[in-house]
């Protein structure tokens, strides 16, 4: 990663990050993170050096003392521009945009129910005709691996084909989308479905939905989250 100074963004990318800005403190705000953990980003138009780019929060940096001239810039090549430094977590971030073209925005949470089951290394079952809006029947949970290491980027890319979301072992959770209200329904989502998942392993009577019935939901789901 090489590191230039600030950022000079266009027009519609200083709104963008300022949508990042509110994104953050909202997951803080809700639970789903605390302190400086987790990130946040979305593609952008600006091009830095001649490549496609995006923004992501910056390292180590609570969300209540970010502005959006705090974001960075940083190109597929890990070139960035900012007065920090970005995420630790920016090598999954510009893998996912990478190689899904569909995919616009990215939420990383350290949020409770979530981690505690990635703590355990546990795939999310159909329990719950929700499961669809991650675009599987499961919700995967990636090996574990060094934070911010081209490993756990590896990881994760291989459990989010065709899907929106998965676990992070021993880490926290990664939700993406069409957009960042798209992929910030889809981190909320998979955290109450967490929530409630664990809670159903307290009483050990845990019952799935068929992949005929699954299938169902998705035909239905189809066009659930496009705008």
């Amino acid at each position: 990663m090489t590191t230039s100074g600030a950022a000079t963004f266009s027009g519609p990318d200083k709104e963008k990050a300022s949508l990042i800005v509110k994104a953050s403190n909202r997951l803080v705000a809700t639970g789903m993170n605390r302190g400086s953990c987790g990130n946040v980003s979305m593609r952008c138009e600006t091009r830095f050096n001649g490549s496609d780019s995006f923004l992501i929060t910056p390292s180590g940096t609570d969300p209540e003392n970010m502005t959006w001239q705090s974001i960075c810039l940083m190109n597929i090549f890990g070139e960035t521009s900012c007065h920090g430094k970005p995420s630790s977590e920016w090598r999954m971030h510009r893998d996912i945009y990478s190689v899904r073209p569909d995919i616009h925005a990215i939420v990383h949470t350290h949020s409770p129910f979530a981690t505690t089951l990635a703590c355990m290394q546990l795939e999310v079952p159909p329990f719950h005709y929700m499961i669809a809006v991650t675009g599987g029947n499961t919700i995967p949970c990636a090996p574990s691996a060094l934070f911010g290491s081209q490993e756990l980027s590896d990881s994760a890319l291989d459990c989010l084909e065709n899907r929106y979301a998965c676990l992070l072992a021993h880490h926290g959770m990664l939700a993406m989308g069409h957009n960042l209200e798209h992929a910030m329904a889809i981190a909320i989502e998979v955290e109450s479905l967490c929530e409630q998942y664990w809670r159903i392993l307290q009483t050990g009577h845990l019952k799935i939905l068929s992949e005929k019935q699954m299938n169902a939901v998705h035909e239905k789901f189809r066009d659930y989250f496009k705008k």
